[in-house]
């Protein structure tokens, strides 16, 4: 059976009767965007906030992080994106939980999507927080104290600035990560890029030209996400303790 390929299904009519099929993807897009920005958000926050409490003298405060880590890094993602969306509105108090349930589309998948997303990739930032801040030197949370700086301002003015200038190119990827892992929310009914996609060829049976369209699209993204967070790391790097995006830099 013969192919036919057909490169100019993108600017036929979309079946909704709005746009074209190349709309169908811009708008899938955008909501693949607005996921995993809202997500990012979250999962930095929550992410620097664990990772820190696990490298403070303060042992049950290493627990908790170690089991928060533990619990959203071991569950598989779509598990989760199935727990956040079905499960979740039925945990919480009936009136919240019916609240939830009458969302409409597509918010209803959207706010689970972002939180599952969320919570998920903290538990990964957590991780490397962590690994940043126990990488620096011990002098320089002893520098912080000698110069009468509380735990939490050590925290604040010594340790996290450079921490955070060292995981940079790690959490660069786990961005790049959050905006692939933003299609598995199509199986709770998120119109997202590969949802989009997916569509497009259920509609017109161009089954390649939809996902190349789509892997393109993604590509350039992450092309974009890379040059970005390079040129932030050229902005920050400290000359003489830590490398740029450039290369190492010398010690001194």
């Amino acid at each position: 059976m013969k192919y036919n390929w057909n490169w100019l299904i993108f600017w036929e009519p979309a079946p909704d009767g709005v746009g074209v099929y190349l709309s169908w993807l811009i708008s899938g897009l955008g909501w693949t965007v607005g996921t995993a920005l809202a997500a990012w958000v979250i999962a930095l926050v929550l992410g620097a906030a664990v990772g820190t409490l696990r490298t403070t003298p303060i042992r049950w405060a290493v627990r908790l992080g170690n089991m928060y880590v533990e619990l959203f890094r071991n569950i598989p993602l779509l598990v989760q994106m199935f727990l956040w969306y079905f499960v979740l509105p039925e945990l919480v108090p009936t009136t919240i939980g019916d609240a939830i349930k009458q969302l409409a589309p597509p918010w209803g998948s959207y706010w689970p999507a972002v939180l599952c997303l969320g919570f998920y990739t903290s538990a990964r930032v957590a991780e490397q927080t962590r690994a940043g801040i126990n990488s620096l030197p011990r002098g320089q949370s002893m520098a912080g104290t000698a110069l009468g700086l509380t735990l939490p301002q050590t925290y604040r003015y010594v340790l996290l600035p450079m921490a955070f200038r060292i995981v940079l190119p790690p959490l660069t990827s786990e961005f790049m990560n959050i905006i692939k892992n933003s299609a598995v929310a199509l199986t709770i009914g998120l119109v997202e890029l590969t949802s989009r996609a997916r569509a497009m060829q259920e509609f017109s049976f161009q089954v390649f030209e939809a996902f190349t369209a789509a892997t393109v699209i993604y590509i350039l993204l992450n092309i974009v996400v890379v040059i970005l967070m390079r040129f932030v790391e050229k902005k920050v790097a400290v000359p003489g303790f830590i490398g740029s995006a450039g290369g190492p830099q010398a010690g001194h």
